[in-house]
Formats: structure tokens, C-alpha cells, sequence
């Protein structure tokens, strides 16, 4: 029999009036109460909210226990991360099997059995429900290790510094930037500091004498409201880079690297519309640049005068977009994807000490879709690349591609356990057509033994800034595909799937594109045999969240159930708001409201500017206290005026997690478990026989 809605089977303490009608104020239907973090109400309107779900969701909690069980099942729970030398020592990282966090160690090089732990993230934790490290970075000469904690969730974090091996840990800092950089004098350390709305608005450099504080001076601060500053040091480990960006201009600053006490210099003022970055190798910088070019080109010019002309590498393609460089001694790595195929690919390119191409080729692709990435690489020199590799059906694994004679060695791998092996799944991708005739890419994972069945389905989008959704490995996802759930991802306009081009289409003024697009892959998986159309849930998280709500505006009988995970759904609202963490530095993605005809664009799809009394479907909406990203009153208003219309055709159901922010809880085991109550109500939504694989 299918699983019933917890309406009939009953909560065993159902709530005598929801928070909705118990909270509401007549002068404000709007609910923009919520926003006011310090009123007492808010937090007992979400605590409210919290207990009715919490009741809706308990017939559920045998379901909830078998896919959390069921997922620890299929995986090793005593981790060991991949280990990585550098000049002196090897480090890794050891989770155990009962524990939220990672422990640090290393050895010696050449002495692997004189291990040196260097810092417990499971100690650190005790006592915080939340941690979350920004960064960890260790000195040149690796006697000190500098990392930034968050205990909060709101992205703040405290600059912790260590003498290696067992030295006390000391608090340098409060209230800074995630991001650290050593220069390569083994006494400066270079942070970033917010400003009122935290974007990181300066970069700073901390001069240090035997773990201690000497000095602290600014080196940059960013007066454009809509840049943020970020940090980075060249592989070649000569040049420090302060990079200012939009979403859609860049400029960079260099400081050398032994000597980062010299003033910054601007390798090339901004243009507005112009991204670059760049990389080093002794006597060139590469520039990766859209000037003219809209799907990138790559261009070096000399170290010694890098005003002069910038001469051409690799030419701009009408069916590529370069997406990325990283330069070695022997040359370059450059991560390019077709616009076709919507994959990525990794090119080599090795010059010569004329910097000519003696070499120019593709590495192989272990299936296609598949992601193809370069791991951590902290040698200039290495002609061993470490290449991470996955696919929707390929488990993660680690392989060491030799340049030399070719042969890859698999170095770490993700072992999957119980009824489920990665070879009993199949992955295809479709394409929808789009309302105005353009084709979009589907993925889609399921059992191979029943492709050709019309199956319950959930299908995820993000759709914004030009992300791609490349394909990923879940363990969780194998406790929804043993259940006969396909689970399919729409690459929609406005990510970065098929290059450049494809994040334009669906921006600014084109934006209704992303929303009609998942819209036509929705259909697309109906009209192909692959989904069963009254069970189709949708999933979309943050701006994938203003996908799904917009989409369900548009057409609110085209999904059973949503999950809206921390969705940025009062869009109108918060880019009027510009002392909100983000927005201004947003108008280049969303649109200026201070601009007629970007407000009205935006008013046009806002998903709670757009709601009206119609046949919404179910609607689990997620939400966190400490989210400074997407703040927990979005998805709240959206529950309250869900809920206020009434016409939802099913339970509308809001969680917030009072103790973390925009990534959901930190501890594995608790994502875990709350990853399996979501796919339980995911279930339940999909009618799915029991709950049973």
C-alpha cells in the first residue's frame, strides 16, 4: 500500500492552531514583521512552525530512522583523506567512525611512521552546536598553521594561529573574512575584513613574531559597494593576488610574494563588463580574459611590463567557454567546456623556454557525463597531476595521471556498500525543448532495471551566477533510487552548463528563461517515458529556491511536492534593501530596482510578489536562523502566505534551524539525518510504496 499523508494517519499531539493564525497581525498581511530578528515573536512564531512540522512529519520517523540507518550503511564512516606533501612534511586529514569532524596529522617526508597530529576539528567542536573552518593555511616554512573557525553560522569567523606540531592554539582575531594567504616570508598573513553589510571590503596583512601579533596595516580597501575583495597566492609561489570583483568585473593586485610590505599593484584597472584572472610562470602572467571575447580567450604578456600588449594563447570559440587556468613550470592546465555537449573538459598545454606549444591535448573523460577536475596540486613542478573524477553513477575517486608516459594510478576511491553497487544504476541525457525552441539538457539517474518505466521523480535546479551543475556522486541519493525514484537535474539557463552564453540567456532581463526551461525539462521527462507526471517533485536550494518558487507560480499542478531549502524567494524586497548582506553587489545578476524596468522585471517573478489563490502543490520549506545569505524570513513569509491562502493541495510545512546558517547544519551526522527527513517527506510526496527500497 502507498504511504499516507500525515494528515491520515494522524499526529499523535496535532497543533489546535497553527502559528500562522496564532501570529497573525492584521496591520501587516505581508508578515514583514518577521524580519525584526530581536522581537521575541519572531523566534516563537518559528519555534511554532517548527513543533507543527515536527508533528506533521512524526508518523514518518520509522521512515526517517531506515534511510538515515540505510545511508551510514552503504559507506565507510572512518575516513581517510587523500595525503599531500609538500616541502617538508605529509598531511592528511582522519575522520573517525563516530565523529562530526576531521583530525589533521603529518609526517616527515620519507618518516610515515612518525605521525604528528596537528589539529582536532572534533575537539574544537565540543561545545559548539556549529563549526564550520573558512580556511586552514599553513606557513612556507609549515611551522605554523593559521585557520579561521565559525561557531555561529553566520559567516564570521575568528583567526586561530598554532605552532606545529602541539603548540596552544591562540585567538588573533574576531570578526574577519573566512579567506587567509602566507606571504613567503613565514611572518605575514593576509585576511579579509567585512563591512556593515559583510562583504569583504579590505584586505589586510598581519605582520607576526613567534605566534604573536606585531603589526596590522591595510593593503586594499574596495569603495564600490557591488565589489569584494578575495585573496590567492600564484602556484609559482612568487606573486601574492588581491583580486576586486562583481559579478561581472574583475580587477587584480599584486604583491611579491617575499616581499608583501611593498604597496599593491594594479595589474590592469577594471572595465565595466570585463572579467580576467591570472596566473605565473617566471618571466609571463597568462590572463584569462572575456575583453571581446564573450566565452573567454587566454593571452600572456611579459612579467617585466605586463601593461604592454597582451599577446594571444588560445583564441576566443564560438563553442567553447574557457573556464579556467593553472600554470605549472612545464605549462599550463586549462579547464574548457563544450557548449554542445554541456561538458567539461581538461586540456594540456606544455611549453617551451621560447613559450612555444610543444604539446597541446585533452586528457580522456571516464564517461560522459562525468565531472573532470584538478585536485590539490602544491607543486610547480609536478608533471604527476592528481585528477578528481565522478559522475552521477561513478562513486569519487582520485587518480594520478603521469604527463610522462601517460598511465593513471589510482590513488583514493569512495567504496559503496549494501543493495545498491554504482553498476546497477544508469544515467542518460535528454534534452527539452524550451518555449522559444532551445534545447536544454537533462540529466538523469536511475535503476537500470526499470528504465523504461514511468518512475516517481525528483528533479533539482539551481539556475544562477553562471554555476554549473556538473554531475555529482550522492550516497544519500541511493536510499531514493533503491526506492525506484529517478532523480534528474534540469540545466537550466542562467548556470553555467553550457558555457558563457548559457548564463547570459538567463540573467537580467532573461531571466524568466531559467524558470521556463525547468519548466520544459519537467515535461520532457513526462513525454519521454521517464517520469511518471502526477509524481514529479521539485528541489531547489537558495537561488535554485527562487527557481522552484517562481516555476510553481507559473504553473502550480506541474509538481506533487517542493522543497524549498533556504530559498531566495522575497527577491523585490531584498534587492531594495541595500544594507542587507549581498544586494547591492547582486544588481548585476538580479537587476537594480532603483531602475523602472529592472523593478518591474523583478516584480514580474518574484515568487512571493506572484502568489495568488491557486492549486499550489505540497511545500517543504527550509529555513536557518543564522543564514546571512538568504535570511530565515524568506522562506517563513513564504509559509505564512501559503498558508494564509489556503489552496495548497497539500500540508505547507516550514523547518528552521536555530543553530546554523546558510549551509544547513556543520556535524555530518546531523546533515545526514536531516538530509533523510527531507527525503522521507520526499517519499511520502512521491506516494512510494511504503517507504521501501
Amino acid at each position: 500500500m502507498k504511504a499516507q499523508p500525515p494528515s491520515e494517519i494522524a499526529p499523535t499531539t496535532p497543533p489546535s492552531e497553527s502559528p500562522v493564525e496564532r501570529f497573525r497581525r492584521a496591520d501587516d498581511p505581508a508578515w514583514h514583521w518577521l524580519e525584526q530578528r530581536d522581537d521575541t515573536e519572531v523566534s516563537a512564531f518559528l519555534e511554532a512552525a517548527n513543533d507543527e512540522s515536527r508533528a506533521w512529519l512524526h508518523p514518518l520517523a520509522d521512515l526517517v530512522e531506515r534511510l538515515y540507518h540505510g545511508h551510514l550503511a552503504r559507506r565507510d564512516l572512518a575516513v581517510h583523506g587523500l595525503r599531500s606533501a609538500l616541502d617538508h612534511y605529509t598531511y592528511w586529514s582522519e575522520t573517525a567512525v563516530e565523529a562530526d569532524y576531521p583530525v589533521w596529522w603529518r609526517h616527515p617526508n620519507g618518516a610515515p611512521d612518525a605521525p604528528e597530529q596537528i589539529l582536532d576539528l572534533q575537539a574544537r567542536a565540543a561545545g559548539h552546536a556549529f563549526l564550520d573552518v573558512g580556511d586552514m593555511a599553513l606557513s612556507p616554512d609549515e611551522r605554523w598553521l593559521a585557520w579561521t573557525e565559525d561557531t555561529s553560522g553566520d559567516e564570521r569567523f575568528s583567526l586561530y594561529l598554532k605552532r606545529l606540531p602541539d603548540g596552544e592554539p591562540a585567538r588573533l582575531l574576531e570578526e574577519i573574512g573566512p579567506d587567509l594567504c602566507w606571504a613567503e616570508d613565514d611572518a605575514t598573513l593576509l585576511f579579509t575584513r567585512f563591512d556593515d553589510t559583510q562583504r569583504p571590503d579590505s584586505v589586510w596583512r598581519l605582520r607576526l613574531r613567534d605566534g604573536r601579533r606585531v603589526e596590522e596595516a591595510l593593503i586594499l580597501r574596495e569603495e564600490d559597494p557591488e565589489f569584494w575583495l578575495g585573496l590567492g597566492k600564484t602556484r609559482s609561489r612568487e606573486w601574492l593576488v588581491v583580486e576586486s570583483a562583481s559579478k561581472d568585473t574583475s580587477e587584480c593586485h599584486l604583491l611579491p610574494a617575499r616581499a608583501p610590505h611593498a604597496p599593491p599593484r594594479c595589474f590592469r584597472p577594471r572595465e565595466s563588463g570585463v572579467e580576467y584572472a591570472i596566473d605565473h610562470r617566471p618571466g609571463h602572467f597568462y590572463v584569462l580574459h572575456n575583453r571581446q571575447a564573450t566565452h573567454f580567450c587566454l593571452d600572456t604578456v611579459k612579467e617585466a611590463t605586463p601593461e604592454a600588449n597582451w599577446q594571444p594563447l588560445i583564441a576566443h570559440r564560438d563553442d567553447v567557454t574557457l573556464e579556467s587556468v593553472d600554470a605549472f613550470a612545464w605549462g599550463l592546465v586549462i579547464g574548457e567546456r563544450d557548449h554542445q555537449e554541456a561538458q567539461v573538459h581538461v586540456r594540456i598545454l606544455e611549453l617551451d623556454a621560447r613559450h612555444t606549444v610543444t604539446r597541446d591535448t585533452r586528457l580522456p573523460l571516464p564517461e560522459v557525463p562525468c565531472s573532470l577536475a584538478l585536485g590539490d596540486m602544491p607543486h610547480f613542478d609536478s608533471r604527476r597531476l592528481r585528477l578528481r573524477e565522478e559522475s552521477f553513477v561513478l562513486p569519487p575517486r582520485w587518480q594520478e595521471h603521469d604527463l610522462d608516459s601517460g598511465e593513471r594510478q589510482l590513488l583514493k576511491g569512495l567504496r559503496i556498500y549494501g543493495d545498491l553497487p554504482p553498476e546497477a544504476l544508469c544515467c542518460e541525457r535528454i534534452w527539452a525543448r524550451a518555449h522559444d525552441g532551445e534545447r536544454i539538457p537533462v540529466s538523469v539517474v536511475m535503476r537500470a532495471d526499470l528504465a523504461g518505466h514511468p518512475l516517481p521523480t525528483l528533479l533539482y535546479g539551481y539556475g544562477a551566477y553562471g554555476e554549473v551543475l556538473d554531475p555529482w556522486f550522492s550516497v544519500a541519493r541511493l536510499e531514493l533510487l533503491s526506492r525506484g525514484v529517478a532523480f534528474a537535474v534540469a540545466h537550466v539557463r542562467g548556470g553555467g552548463d553550457r558555457g558563457e552564453p548559457w548564463y547570459l540567456a538567463g540573467k537580467l532581463e532573461h531571466k524568466q528563461n531559467s524558470f521556463r526551461d525547468f519548466l520544459a525539462a519537467r515535461d520532457a521527462l513526462v513525454e519521454q517515458g521517464i517520469s511518471d507526471g502526477e509524481r514529479i517533485a521539485a528541489y531547489g536550494a537558495s537561488a535554485g529556491g527562487l527557481l522552484v518558487g517562481a516555476s510553481l507560480n507559473l504553473a502550480p499542478r506541474a509538481f506533487c511536492a517542493a522543497v524549498l531549502d533556504v530559498p531566495f524567494v522575497d527577491v523585490l524586497r531584498t534587492m531594495e534593501n541595500p544594507d542587507l548582506p549581498l544586494t547591492t553587489a547582486e544588481y548585476s545578476e538580479w537587476g537594480n530596482p532603483g531602475e523602472p524596468a529592472a523593478r518591474r522585471q523583478i516584480r514580474s517573478y518574484s515568487p512571493l510578489d506572484n502568489l495568488s489563490a491557486q492549486p499550489y502543490p505540497t511545500v517543504f520549506l527550509q529555513g536557518s536562523w543564522h543564514d546571512t545569505r538568504v535570511p530565515y524570513w524568506e522562506p517563513a513569509k513564504l509559509y505564512a502566505r501559503l498558508t494564509e491562502l489556503g489552496t495548497a493541495r497539500g500540508p505547507v510545512l516550514l523547518h528552521t534551524d536555530m543553530e546554523a546558517g546558510h549551509g544547513g547544519a556543520s556535524g555530518r551526522f546531523r546533515a545526514w539525518h536531516e538530509n533523510a527527513r527531507q527525503d522521507a517527506f520526499i517519499l511520502w510526496a512521491l506516494g512510494v510504496e511504503s517507504g521501501e527500497p
